[in-house]
């Protein structure tokens, strides 16, 4: 049997092999279907051929790798991540559960299971390019459609274009839509956040991904002098935007689980010498649970009011993104559980509050996913790391869980939603 260190060191190394390839010579910066793109697809091809596993690209630029079932007839487990990066990205956000899925294929051995296995790195998760995230795995359940296609960026590209720049037929976008043998998506990912270093554990099971919602505030004062304006007489933008995030970061502490930024503050006119006349700023708020989120929202947006009133000013605001929490499958999250369990690890459940594929895929299979620690709490930036024991224990932990669902009845006969 393969050593599961010696995999975890290899795939290290095939992280920073594929974090080369970048838009940027001093960076890592790879958006959906850049020319980088092409370089990845080929390394990694590469790597799947001394398997005998085939690869090749959808209409979506998704890289797919079929693995074989012990039967043709079979079912299959997909197991992905998103193989595109944020500017000044680190080498694992993303990238290290496609290699991870690699690894478990070369754990195997040429040994089948009674599922197949199609590893599947998503063109697209971050949204960087087009300003809408998730591109690749919304092929993948029908909702890449005319609309998406169409949107552009600030260069006047389309996604189709992109698509046809990259030698592939956005015609044929339907064909990338979920086997129907499809019996459950696992994905393997960097918690991108401090909890499991804090708690010294190198390994979780994400039992949900929070929700989501992005507003936008606009608190509109009255612009004047700063030297003349005496302060009981001024109507103050900035004052009451400033009064109104410390008590949304309040706010959010006293409920637990809830998050609350507000990430973004562009003032007008932006001088030294001028009180601010209009600040404008957004609001991220998460939770796991939609009510709780609901209410949190609704609760600022009214002291966002009272804060205005009180200050004889007005607000503003709109919603930029509403999305609902996705729990993930309860089966698989008890096999995960286990399979934890099985390495020697403690178990531990968490939800996520970053999105991730899994969420999107999670409308059509039960989806699964296991975070690795993130030391340091650091993503989204070349000091992004993992340790290779942890890589390793991921590894392991994979390894006993494909055992466990091929001698799970339960799993192996389950339908897939409509």
């Amino acid at each position: 049997m393969l050593n599961a260190g010696q995999l975890a060191t290899e795939v290290m190394a095939r992280c920073q092999k594929l974090a080369s390839f970048s838009e940027d010579s001093c960076r890592i910066r790879r958006t959906f279907l850049s020319p980088p793109m092409h370089d990845v697809h080929r390394e990694i091809a590469a790597w799947l051929s001394r398997l005998n596993v085939i690869t090749h690209v959808d209409a979506a630029g998704n890289l797919r790798a079929l693995y074989p079932a012990e039967h043709t007839s079979q079912p299959r487990l997909m197991i992905g991540s998103h193989l595109d990066t944020v500017p000044n990205a680190g080498a694992f956000d993303g990238i290290l559960g496609f290699v991870i899925g690699v690894a478990l294929l070369e754990a195997l051995e040429g040994r089948t299971l009674p599922f197949a296995i199609e590893l599947i790195g998503f063109s697209d998760e971050e949204g960087t390019r087009f300003g809408v995230p998730f591109i690749g795995s919304r092929a993948l359940v029908g909702r890449l459609d005319d609309n998406l296609l169409n949107v552009q960026n600030a260069d006047g590209v389309s996604v189709r274009s992109a698509i046809e720049q990259f030698g592939l037929n956005p015609e044929a976008v339907s064909q990338a839509c979920l086997p129907d043998q499809t019996l459950a998506y696992l994905e393997f990912h960097i918690e991108q956040g401090p909890v499991l270093e804090r708690s010294g554990l190198p390994l979780a099971a994400v039992e949900a991904i929070a929700g989501q919602t992005r507003m936008e505030f606009t608190f509109i004062g009255r612009a004047n002098h700063a030297g003349t304006t005496p302060m009981h007489l001024r109507a103050d933008a900035v004052a009451a935007a400033a009064e109104w995030i410390m008590l949304a970061e309040r706010e959010a502490k006293a409920v637990p689980g809830l998050v609350a930024t507000a990430g973004s503050v562009v003032t007008s006119p932006g001088v030294a010498n001028v009180i601010a006349g209009e600040a404008r700023l957004s609001l991220d708020v998460r939770h796991r649970d939609d009510k709780v989120r609901g209410d949190a929202v609704t609760l600022l947006t009214d002291r966002a009011q009272q804060i205005a009133s009180s200050r004889g000013l007005s607000v503003q605001h709109r919603t930029l993104m509403n999305q609902p929490a996705v729990a993930m499958d309860p089966f698989l999250g008890n096999q995960i559980e286990i399979a934890i369990q099985n390495v020697g690890c403690k178990p531990h459940r968490m939800t996520s509050g970053a999105g991730h594929d899994a969420m999107i895929l999670a409308e059509k299979v039960p989806a699964g996913m296991i975070f690795l620690r993130t030391p340091g709490g650091i993503s989204h930036d070349p000091a992004e790391s993992v340790d290779v024991e942890d890589v390793e224990k991921a590894i392991l932990c994979g390894r006993h869980l494909l055992d466990q669902l091929a001698d799970e009845k339960e799993f192996l006969t389950r339908k897939r939603r409509a």
